[in-house]
């Protein structure tokens, strides 16, 4: 893999005139469409959505796709109790997941900006459904992992189109939506899979073939969405694993990055070790309580997102990071001697709601610091080197925290472990951020 600085001719000037074809100092671009408006240089004839309605429909499928991947989150227990295998066992399903998803964007990321948005994301959905089938069909070990593979695959290719597809129709509304629908993914697939697996039949298909039936609908509208990106040749060379960085987005990019790390890697501990460590505080084997920590963690970084989308970049930064610090600790700090009961687990879940603060103002401030700083035709590229960020600290500490429950001090210790590493993460982004430059201005989400 290639690391590359892009130079383009209006490096340094402003986010808003960076990001915009018709700026006084940046030429426009032939292959993109006004990034402020619906229009594009697609040709479909007949009917096409609107603005509201693709970004709609845009927003939906990332969210499809968050909820797909955290839908599994629940039935870990039930999967585990039915196969026999071991904690460790459900890190690495979990980890396999976060390096698909990696090696998808590496691969994908920027092949949209050469064949178009839609060519990508239907692509995509016809991985993900496939990905259903292998599910709800799984019997054992190996076809789990083939579906997260599959999975992570059309995750990671779908995710830089979606995100840039989103900000070509409505930079604004674009901007707010990258940052709030993943969080309503994740919170939406966890709780919603837990309930469907608890209360209705088929425990390990039902939820995988509704999403199945999501999935078609989410690729017939696709068909009727208007094309944002003319065709321009370089798509096999855009697939080599080179990460162009335009140069106005280094320095922010470097800024964030520690931040993206450290609520991912929050993210990757919720997913991994929550249900089991949920489990134990109240003492029941529903597999809701599994997917209750993640849903409340991410049901509070989608609050948050909400909340702070008019609040200055910097300002939104600075609280995601203390609100992350602060949540851990007192999560870290309700696990006590193990023991459970109402105290400690009330206590793990006011500290998980206060860490998804900080996880939506931490994701929310990193995207609107380096996302306004590229070119319309950078975008895909761009914003697929954020999720890689964020995928290795979704998936790189999930795993070692599972090896660490097998074959270090078990489940508790591990917990306080990876706290303390998630709260020292956020320290050193904190810092970067303190003594770096100011960061840039950007445009409010709202």
């Amino acid at each position: 893999m290639r690391l590359l600085s892009a130079d383009p001719a209006s490096a340094g000037t402003a986010p808003v005139a960076a990001a915009s074809p018709t700026s006084p100092n940046a030429a426009p671009h032939p292959s993109t469409a006004d990034p402020g408006s619906s229009a594009a240089p697609g040709r479909r004839r007949g009917p096409v959505l609107g603005s509201t309605a693709s970004l709609a429909l845009l927003a939906s499928i990332v969210i499809s796709l968050l909820a797909a991947s955290s839908a599994p989150t629940p039935l870990y227990a039930v999967y585990q109790r039915h196969w026999g295998f071991s904690p460790i066992t459900t890190t690495v399903v979990f980890g396999v997941y976060a390096l698909a998803v990696l090696g998808s964007l590496l691969v994908f990321g920027r092949v949209s900006d050469h064949t178009g948005r839609k060519p990508v994301l239907l692509a995509s959905l016809a991985v993900q459904a496939a990905a259903m089938v292998v599910f709800a069909t799984a019997g054992n070990v190996p076809a789990l992992l083939t579906g997260r593979i599959m999975q992570g695959v059309a995750t990671g290719a779908a995710l830089g189109a979606i995100g840039a597809g989103m900000l070509d129709v409505d930079r604004r509304r674009g901007g707010f939506l990258n940052s709030f629908a993943p969080t309503m993914g994740t919170a939406v697939g966890a709780l919603a899979s837990g309930l469907v697996v608890q209360y209705l039949p088929a425990p390990t298909r039902l939820v995988y073939y509704l999403l199945l039936g999501v999935v078609a609908l989410q690729a017939l509208g696709v068909l009727f969405v208007r094309e944002t990106v003319s065709r321009k040749p370089g798509a096999l060379a855009a697939m080599r694993p080179e990460i162009k960085l335009p140069r106005a987005a280094r320095g922010p990019l470097a800024t964030a990055a520690p931040v993206l790390f450290a609520v991912w890697a929050l993210a990757g501990f919720y997913g991994s070790l929550g249900p089991a460590l949920t489990r134990g505080l109240v003492h029941s084997t529903s597999v809701v309580w599994g997917g209750l920590p993640l849903f409340v963690l991410a049901g509070a970084a989608g609050l948050s997102v909400l909340v702070l989308r008019g609040t200055p970049t910097r300002t939104v930064m600075l609280l995601g990071i203390g609100s992350l610090v602060a949540g851990v600790a007192v999560t870290v700090l309700s696990l006590g001697s193990g023991a459970g009961g109402a105290g400690p687990a009330t206590g793990f879940f006011i500290g998980s709601a206060l860490a998804g603060f900080g996880f939506g103002g931490g994701f929310q401030g990193a995207l609107r610091m380096v996302v306004p700083l590229a070119e319309p035709h950078e975008r895909a590229g761009l914003l697929s080197l954020v999720y890689v960020v964020s995928y290795l600290g979704l998936g790189v500490p999930a795993v070692i925290g599972g090896v660490l429950v097998v074959d270090g001090g078990g489940l508790l210790d591990t917990a306080r472990e990876y706290g303390a590493a998630v709260i020292v993460l956020a320290a050193a982004a904190l810092a970067g951020l303190l003594l770096g430059r100011r960061t840039p201005p950007a445009v409010r989400e709202g």
